[in-house]
């Protein structure tokens, strides 16, 4: 079995994340090749899609949230995704076991006497009327039925876990300031979710397999279990595992891939790209010394903004009197350095609207 070492995997990761040379996408259908985008902080998915798409306008993101084509939900991981309607619509419900699950793992004392099924037929009814409502909200209503000292942990049971919501704009529109209002996505979008698959099949799973390894392939099953957060895929990876090709790493570990997805050479140059705090080419993978040495690994879930040099995490970026200030993690060659401040300045141009390209590396 061919083993693919870390540069190798490397390149591949880049080229499936859009980051090896930016590409011709509408931005609906990076979105969707992405199987959706982090996105618990607002903002960060504008930057996470000029990296990867060539012209990128950040209005088109925001007319598709608007517009209902794209939305803010928690899926994946139980963290807030940026993903296509008709990947909530079909993906949802898959994920519902996985949700609560990850609710209880920190408020199981908290929701110990709390019966989840008369608390989601509460919040249903509660948000059938289609009105906009924070968190709190729906926790202090709640908390009338079931009290407790901070009635925290019953909004987020139903925000995140039992009534299936999104959050509204102008919540992730282009530069704009504005807290978290939930509505069912039924309503939001004006259709019914896909019920779960009869019978124990999954086809659901299937699919996430395939779209998985096509936006973050070759990788090993841990590494689709980290990205999705699901336990339970190992017989859809059974199911799917014949249209599929196997691989090893440098640790041994089998790596599944589809056959005709890019693997490019390991010897192709990667440019500088500048990545989102908690940016999907980290997050997608179990293990991520593909992308990000083990000494930084935790920037991949500190929310710090990364720099890719030569295809690995090199350096982290702020933005600081409005200029972008990059703090390298380790020496770079002064051509590396010329191109940071080179990709730099664009990323500060596009942030501030061609007023500024100022760049300052410490």
């Amino acid at each position: 079995m061919t083993v693919l070492d870390t540069r190798a995997l490397n390149r591949a990761t880049l080229a499936r994340q859009l980051l090896l040379d930016r590409a011709d996408l509408p931005v609906l259908d990076a979105v969707a090749h992405l199987c959706g985008m982090q996105a618990q902080e607002p903002q960060e998915p504008f930057v996470g899609l000029w990296s990867r798409l060539r012209g990128f306008d950040p209005a088109t993101l925001s007319d598709l949230l608007v517009g209902r084509s794209v939305v803010r939900t928690h899926l994946m991981r139980r963290t807030v995704h940026l993903v296509t309607a008709d990947d909530v619509v079909a993906w949802r419900a898959r994920h519902d076991t996985m949700l609560r699950q990850r609710v209880l793992g920190v408020y199981r004392r908290e929701l110990a006497d709390v019966d989840l099924g008369e608390l989601e037929a509460a919040g249903r009814a509660l948000t059938a009327d289609g009105e906009p409502r924070t968190m709190g909200d729906l926790a202090r209503t709640m908390a009338g039925r079931w009290p407790m000292p901070q009635p925290r942990p019953l909004g987020e049971m139903l925000v995140s876990a039992l009534v299936p919501m999104v959050q509204l704009p102008p919540r992730g529109v282009w530069r704009a300031k504005a807290g978290v209002r939930n509505v069912p996505i039924s309503l939001w979008l004006g259709r019914e979710l896909d019920p779960p698959a009869p019978n124990g099949s999954d086809p659901v799973g299937e699919t996430l397999v395939r779209r998985y390894l096509a936006a973050y392939g070759p990788a090993a099953t841990a590494d689709l279990r980290a990205w999705c957060g699901l336990a339970g895929l190992p017989a859809a990876v059974a199911a799917v595992r014949g249209e599929l090709v196997s691989f090893r790493d440098e640790r041994g570990r089998e790596l599944l891939d589809l056959p005709d997805a890019p693997r490019p050479d390991p010897g192709t140059p990667a440019p500088v790209r500048f990545l989102p705090a908690f940016d999907n080419a980290l997050l997608g993978y179990d293990d991520r010394t593909r992308i990000v040495d083990d000494a930084h690994r935790g920037v991949s879930i500190a929310g710090i903004r990364v720099v890719l040099v030569d295809g690995r995490v090199a350096a982290t970026w702020t933005v600081t009197d409005g200029a972008v200030t990059v703090a390298p993690l380790r020496e770079l060659s002064r051509s590396d350095r010329d191109e940071v401040a080179e990709e730099g300045e664009r990323l500060a141009s596009f942030l501030s609207d061609g007023r500024t390209r100022a760049v300052r590396i410490a």
